[in-house]
């Protein structure tokens, strides 16, 4: 029997959705995912296997084919261990397959069949809401920050057994509810002022003239005269932020893992040390992350001691900061992660 469920996989601060379609036939033992998957994602057997057998359900020991489509676009991460797992037991008729469409699924399985959080939430529910979809279901972790999507239901589960029961009867999972509105408007107070700065009124003034024209800056000063001080203090006097950018820099640090609240509501202040890499600061790797500038997007990029920076660490940066994104190439894809932010540098004389 062949069945269809549906995830999303990343791509740069967006996401894309996948279809999973299982194929559970009675001709042989074999166990097989196709459709390029990464290695964590063919690992995904034995998690699935331990947590379907936690719950009272069993794993199907016939020929069964995991197809993950589109093929060109590779699927990494454990977060697809939800959507193959529900897929199985609605391939091998123990469980109905009639709502499996209308839902998109992600989550990564622990071995007793809990749910555990996945990156980029936001981008996927909005990839969701984009394609239709009634609703997406993802682990309790999630849910509040994809609820910040409106016109889609969230539901957040704790474990499997949960999300099947969900497919039971939907009434066992309630959606969840975010006031993205009212979390905008409560934004929190800075633990640093530039209020409190005293002196200083030349470097002040020419600072506060950076916040209004958006202009990069360097600092030049012995040390101890305050460079650093005035630099963290900077993003208190820049506009609060919109809703635009505020869901914006959410979505960079979703996808980067490194979301520790509903929403992003402060403009970012980054401060990589200057032994940083130029894949560090500009973002890459074999599957590419957002950096130092993506994640300072719509904030504020600190380079203390400018001078100790390498070179090819400061060359790569002409393009971002003229073109405000910044562009990964591999041989499959490209990736754009956006990087409009405000420089400042700080050296001694």
């Amino acid at each position: 029997m062949i069945v269809k469920t549906y995830g999303s996989a990343l791509q740069s601060v967006s996401a894309i959705s996948i279809v999973i379609e299982v194929n559970v036939s009675p001709k042989g033992t074999r166990f097989s995912i196709v459709g390029l998957p990464g290695s964590s994602v063919k690992e995904s057997e034995d998690r699935i296997e331990s947590a379907i057998h936690n719950i009272g359900y069993f794993f199907p020991r016939f020929r069964t084919i995991v197809n993950m489509a589109p093929a060109n676009i590779r699927k990494e991460g454990a977060a697809y261990d939800l959507p193959i797992a529900i897929g199985l037991l609605a391939a091998s008729e123990q469980i109905s397959p009639d709502y499996l469409s209308h839902y998109t699924l992600m989550g990564e399985l622990s071995l007793d069949g809990t749910l555990l959080p996945v990156k980029g939430a936001l981008p996927m529910t909005v990839q969701a809401k984009k394609d239709g979809f009634k609703g997406i279901i993802l682990p309790i972790q999630n849910a509040k920050e994809a609820a910040m999507v409106e016109g889609i239901k969230v539901y957040g589960a704790l474990d499997l057994k949960e999300v099947i029961d969900f497919y039971d009867n939907p009434k066992t999972l309630s959606p969840t509810n975010s006031d993205v509105a009212n979390i905008f408007s409560q934004q929190t107070h800075n633990d640093l002022d530039f209020n409190e700065v005293k002196g200083q009124y030349m470097v002040k003034r020419g600072l506060e003239i950076a916040a209004a024209g958006g202009h990069n800056i360097i600092l030049i000063g012995p040390p101890g005269a305050g460079k650093t001080m005035l630099a963290k203090r900077f993003p208190t006097i820049l506009p609060p932020m919109t809703l635009p950018e505020v869901l914006e820099t959410t979505k960079i640090y979703s996808v980067a893992g490194k979301l520790d609240c509903d929403l992003i509501t402060k403009r970012p202040f980054r401060s990589p040390h200057h032994t940083i890499s130029d894949t560090a600061l500009v973002g890459g790797g074999i599957n590419p992350q957002p950096g130092e500038i993506s994640l300072a997007h719509n904030g504020v990029l600190f380079l203390d001691e400018l001078p100790e920076f390498q070179r090819a660490v400061l060359e790569v940066m002409r393009q971002p900061i003229e073109e405000r994104k910044v562009t990964i190439s591999r041989a499959n894809y490209t990736a754009d992660f956006p990087a409009a932010f405000m420089l400042i540098a700080s050296m001694n004389p």
